[in-house]
């Protein structure tokens, strides 16, 4: 009975006042939603993905807003070099550290930034910015390159660039990346990875019906 208390409180579940019974509440309804919704993203994205990972070698990924600061990877395709990168699908990571998070953070509004920034900044390898004037110089800079670029921010050894996706309102909505070894993935590749990913969020944009 507690428990059912509890999820009523939180919108889980709905009370039948004539029965006494349960039913599921707006919360776990819009919860579904959302949920189907990303599942329609993944397989509007998925041959994009693919292609991405074919045409680069490396490892694609799907990455939605977990939370204001965290992304959670909804998808991912293997690279096709032998050894590659993965981001282990279902995994969140901490936003300032991620190609995906910094792709969206141009994006969403300055006070979603401002409310990150303004929290102690994850640091999970030695490279990872611990400035938040530099992320914020980061951040600006994704507009007018068209993709973001992180350089083992999040995991020694780890380089990748990423690039937001918009819905029909223009408002960013995801982010896809491309990632790889730093040996492979070196920073003189970056121009060329991020042109690759770009074109792809520019590509998925459009079936979003993005302008």
């Amino acid at each position: 009975f507690r428990l059912l208390t509890a999820l009523e409180s939180e919108g889980m579940v709905a009370k039948r006042p004539s029965t006494d019974t349960y039913i599921l509440g707006p919360e776990i309804v819009a919860l579904g939603g959302r949920a189907l919704r990303n599942n329609d993203l993944r397989t509007l994205v998925k041959p994009e993905l693919e292609q991405m990972a074919t045409a680069s070698g490396e490892t694609a990924t799907l990455e939605i807003l977990s939370g204001e600061d965290h992304v959670l990877i909804i998808d991912e395709v293997i690279g096709t070099h032998l050894v590659g990168s993965s981001q282990s699908l279902g995994t969140r990571w901490p936003i300032v550290a991620t190609s995906t998070g910094i792709a969206m953070l141009a994006y969403l509004p300055e006070a979603h930034v401002e409310t990150v920034l303004q929290r102690p900044l994850p640091t999970p390898t030695p490279k990872s910015i611990k400035d938040p004037a530099i992320l914020r110089q980061a951040i600006a800079a994704v507009r007018p390159r068209g993709y973001s670029v992180v350089e083992e921010w999040l995991e020694v050894g780890l380089n990748v660039v990423g690039a937001p996706l918009f819905n029909h309102d223009g408002q960013v909505i995801a982010a896809i990346s491309l990632g790889g070894p730093a040996t492979r993935f070196t920073t003189e590749r970056v121009p060329e990875m991020g042109e690759i990913v770009k074109e792809t969020a520019v590509r998925i944009s459009a079936k979003l019906g993005n302008k």
